[in-house]
């Protein structure tokens, strides 16, 4: 039942992401969410944290691409300054998004990474399309309107997973 809501993989924050780990799954892009994986929902800007990983992975050959369902001024505004490509109001967890990144990244399905903080949308949607799936911990604590009922129906899932033993995360 909860298939498309496991993620291949659970990290604490995006730093837990490096090339050399990627590269051993064979992975040459990331499609990352930006509110609460990237950098908290309500900061506009890249921290310096940010600019190094990113850094980081271009000088590793792993190309990067935001996909978020926010809209155009919020993504913009933040991947601009950085030179990072994006897709906005990208209505995850359905697919066409993530197309799009793809042939963007001019990746396929078993070379791509999809990293995000919430089940509802990231996960769902990057197991849909076979993608290598990482669950990161939400930078804040806080969410924008639509984004805590998600996380009440994630606690929910998360909750039911640990008590049928199929996951041990924490939170």
């Amino acid at each position: 039942m909860y298939n498309f809501l496991l993620p291949k993989e659970y990290v604490n924050n995006i730093f837990a992401i490096t090339p050399e780990k990627l590269e051993a799954l064979g992975i040459r892009g990331i499609i990352t969410d930006l509110d609460n994986t990237l950098v908290e929902w309500d900061r506009e800007d890249a921290t310096e944290e940010i600019q190094t990983w990113l850094l980081l992975m271009k000088e590793a050959g792993i190309r990067v691409i935001i996909v978020s369902n926010n809209n155009e001024a919020r993504v913009k505004r933040f991947a601009d300054p950085i030179g990072v490509p994006y897709i906005h109001k990208a209505r995850k967890p359905l697919g066409s998004a993530y197309y799009r990144a793809m042939v963007r990244l001019k990746l396929r399905e078993h070379e791509v990474a999809m990293v995000g903080d919430q089940l509802l949308t990231d996960v769902m949607g990057g197991n849909r399309l076979k993608l290598y799936t990482i669950l990161v911990r939400p930078v804040a604590q806080s969410d924008g309107f639509v984004t805590r009922f998600n996380r009440f129906v994630e606690r929910r899932v998360f909750n039911d997973l640990q008590r049928k033993g199929i996951t041990t995360w924490e939170d």
